[in-house]
């Protein structure tokens, strides 16, 4: 992978923190590694954590992890004083700082590992830095913004031997490791296809960036939540959620529930990176007769088709149908009229040569199909279940890295995840073609991306016959961050 000038990104945050005067506080938890020096690990059996993106969601994940009995919430970072409220008032002598720059530099001896909850396009940046000080990590779904990042991470975490767990809890239920037994002992034959479809976005998406700038709320550092994006002035109604659908911070659909409905297909087939892609989309109309042209905007609705080689688990190439924006497949023949597909707006079909199964959001209620093959169903269990299943997904990082990297197994390891996330993103560069632009020798603008199935090379990590959309692999980082490799 080309190296990039680690010593910009130092220099960057030693010069961010010689203006600003913070002074640090006395904290009274020693953290484990301190105890033995790099590397050792103490006989407690308590892990300290930062949390870098503590509202919403980031809430949830650090609760979860403080929940597990074995966790403590040591340090608050967020970009948002009224977002993190409730994380403050829950974890009272948890240092507080909005920038994760400030927090890595100042405290990195104080804590164990970080959790990373913050918009897409920051995820990688704040989840390197952590590996390279020698923190374990997990990281919310995606876990990157591009492919490059992607790869970053998960060569990563094998570097610098830590602990990692992308957030798809849905990796840590039953339903994927059933699904596993009912596939290894033949009940539906050789997978070929598979199909997976949501009702996302729930957020606009295919529109036009808004021409009205707003006031930035007293208590949100605008500048600190764009990070690693070019810089442009606020807008209402952009965080906390809406981001999803801008290219600058989102991943769209793909990237908000693909990791949870494909995983299990990844995990049933030993899937790993795809070979080739496509896709079509759906569109807005600024008028009675124009279509409207937004490329900074994901669009409402999408059908990608990905080409997966040959596993160890099929007898050949496995195509997967991704679909979202209320798009569906057909309804498989062996369910009733009344039938519910999935749990109504999310399923995971798989087809095989002997029969088919599904699964909804997260790898839930699997089954076989027709219903009736559910009847006296009895498959011996081959694979381990991870306790509590989806609240256990964060308790068996905390344990794994109370444990040590390599003492434990996790259900969603960066070096599982990171593959995941690339064919997600891969998806999104066909999606991305679709909207690049170029003229004809009349002047007209063409969409030749929109007619392209976009083969793909895993070694020079590109698109090898459409290079407009090779832009997309890896973005341009605005001055001040960098990743470090």
């Amino acid at each position: 992978m080309k190296n990039l000038n680690k010593e910009t990104a130092d220099n960057s945050r030693r010069n961010f923190l010689k203006s600003t005067a913070v002074a640090a506080a006395a904290f009274t938890i020693v953290p484990r590694h301190v105890l033995g020096g790099k590397g050792f690990l103490a006989p407690s059996d308590r892990l300290i954590v930062a949390g870098v993106g503590v509202g919403g969601k980031g809430g949830g994940d650090i609760k979860a992890f403080y929940d597990s009995g074995k966790a403590d919430i040591g340090f608050l970072c967020d970009v948002d004083t009224r977002r993190a409220a409730g994380s403050v008032k829950a974890y009272p002598k948890a240092k507080f700082y909005k920038d994760w720059r400030e927090m890595y530099e100042k405290e990195h001896k104080n804590f164990d590992a970080v959790s990373v909850s913050t918009p897409d396009h920051n995820h990688a940046v704040q989840a390197m830095a952590a590996m390279q000080l020698g923190k374990h990590v997990y990281v919310q779904k995606p876990l990157a913004h591009d492919i490059f990042e992607a790869r970053a991470l998960t060569e990563a975490a094998k570097k610098y031997k830590v602990v990692t767990q992308m957030g798809n809890q849905g990796s840590s239920n039953d339903g994927p490791r059933q699904m596993k037994e009912w596939y290894d002992a033949g009940l539906i034959g050789d997978v070929h296809t598979i199909y997976a479809f949501t009702d996302r976005p729930v957020w606009p998406q295919g529109i036009p960036w808004s021409a009205n700038k707003a006031d930035i709320p007293k208590e949100l550092d605008w500048d600190l939540w764009l990070g690693t994006a070019p810089y442009k002035d606020f807008v209402d109604k952009l965080v906390p959620f809406n981001w999803r659908g801008w290219w600058d911070y989102g991943t769209g659909a793909l990237g908000d529930m693909g990791c949870h409905l494909l995983e299990t297909p990844f995990s049933v087939l030993g899937l790993k990176y795809a070979t080739e892609v496509q896709a079509s989309v759906g569109s807005v109309y600024v008028d009675e007769f124009k279509r409207g042209y937004f490329p900074d905007s994901c669009p409402p609705s999408s059908h990608v088709t990905l080409k997966f080689p040959k596993t160890n688990k099929t007898k050949g190439d496995v195509t997967v149908h991704w679909m979202d924006g209320g798009i569906q497949p057909e309804r498989p023949e062996e369910l009733a009229p009344n039938e519910k597909f999935g749990d109504g707006g999310n399923a995971t079909l798989f087809i095989g040569t002997k029969g088919k199964m599904t699964s909804e959001t997260y790898g839930r209620n699997p089954k076989l199909l027709p219903l009736s093959r559910m009847e006296n169903l009895k498959v011996a269990q081959k694979f381990a279940r991870v306790t509590n299943q989806e609240a256990g997904h964060y308790a068996q990082w905390v344990e794994a890295a109370i444990a040590g990297h390599g003492k434990k197994e996790l259900s969603s390891p960066f070096e599982i995840a990171g593959p995941l996330t690339e064919a997600l993103l891969m998806a999104n560069l066909a999606i991305r073609a679709a909207d690049v632009q170029r003229k004809d020798e009349r002047g007209r603008n063409t969409y030749p991306g929109r007619y392209t199935k976009l083969l793909w090379s895993n070694e020079l990590m590109k698109v090898t016959n459409f290079d407009d959309v090779n832009q997309f692999v890896k973005r341009q980082y605005r001055d001040g961050y960098s990743l470090g490799v």
